[in-house]
């Protein structure tokens, strides 16, 4: 999957975080399975808190002062197979008065057998300023890396990807009730970008982002998550929409379908992926 298809905004910057272990295909002891148990219920509570924060759709974006996470998740086998994987991820928001400030980064590294796997690298940063409870200005900028690129097989391809993108411009509240909000912001920018077979180049570029919430009841809730970056190089669309449901205070679960689509992919990856996740929790 082309990395810049895995482009993420401010918003599902909102949702920048550390993957989850694969599963093992043996399970050989008690500390194992708990570990595959805690990464699991972490992954599903952070997508669910993701559907439901009610800061991030409300009528400033952040809540006031400061607010933030951060994971970080190791993991190693020796043996048959010589594994390692390091992932993390942290958001950051800061809100004050008219301002809100958001930064993200998600990294993840893994070897097997003393040959490098994986190296990912995400990186944002975003202030907004609102001069009326509609109408706001913001400014972003976001680096992506992909060190290892893998095509439809899992083959490693030869190579890097970069993508960076430094921006600003007007963002509008279109509904802003309790229950119900939708914004949508554009802006022109510099767009810098490096292919994996090294050829590089620096471009006028946009940026455009739209973000819903709907609580149809008190315990079910729609959200649609739409960005696009572009310039002459190629053009980036995600959209992610999911349905949240609080079934009861100990049952919840979240529905969520997500499509990236990149005009001009690197030669061997597809143009399109689809992602379906499903989420639940139970407690007693």
């Amino acid at each position: 999957m082309n990395m810049f298809a895995k482009f993420a905004t401010v918003s599902t910057l909102a949702l920048i975080v550390a993957a989850p272990a694969s599963a093992q295909s043996t399970l050989t002891g008690v500390t194992e399975l708990n570990d595959q148990i805690d990464d699991i219920t972490t992954e599903v509570e952070r997508d669910q808190r993701r559907g439901e924060d009610a800061d991030r759709f409300g009528s400033n974006g952040v809540a006031q002062g400061w607010r933030g996470s951060f994971a970080l998740t190791a993991s190693g086998t020796s043996g048959n197979t010589d594994n390692g994987e390091l992932a993390g991820a942290g958001r950051l928001t800061y809100g004050i008065g008219d301002w809100n400030h958001l930064i993200g980064f998600a990294v993840e590294y893994g070897e097997a057998n003393g040959t490098k796997n994986e190296e990912k690298f995400f990186g944002t940063y975003e202030a907004s300023r609102y001069f009326t409870p509609e109408f706001y200005m913001f400014g972003i900028g976001r680096f992506q890396y992909d060190g290892l690129l893998t095509d439809n097989s899992g083959a490693i391809l030869p190579g890097s990807e970069t993508d960076a993108f430094l921006g600003f411009g007007p963002g509008y509240r279109v509904l802003s009730e309790p229950n119900h909000t939708w914004r949508v912001q554009a802006g022109p920018g510099a767009r810098y970008y490096k292919d994996a077979a090294g050829v590089s180049d620096t471009e006028v570029g946009f940026i455009v982002s739209s973000r819903y919430f709907y609580a149809l009841t008190d315990t079910v809730s729609f959200t649609n998550d739409t960005d696009v970056l572009g310039s002459d190089t190629n053009t980036i669309v995600s959209n992610d929409a999911g349905v949240n449901f609080k079934v009861s205070n100990n049952l919840s679960t979240r529905l969520s379908y997500r499509t990236d689509y990149n005009t001009d992919p690197t030669a061997g990856l597809k143009s399109t992926d689809n992602t379906i996740g499903v989420s639940l929790v139970m407690g007693f």
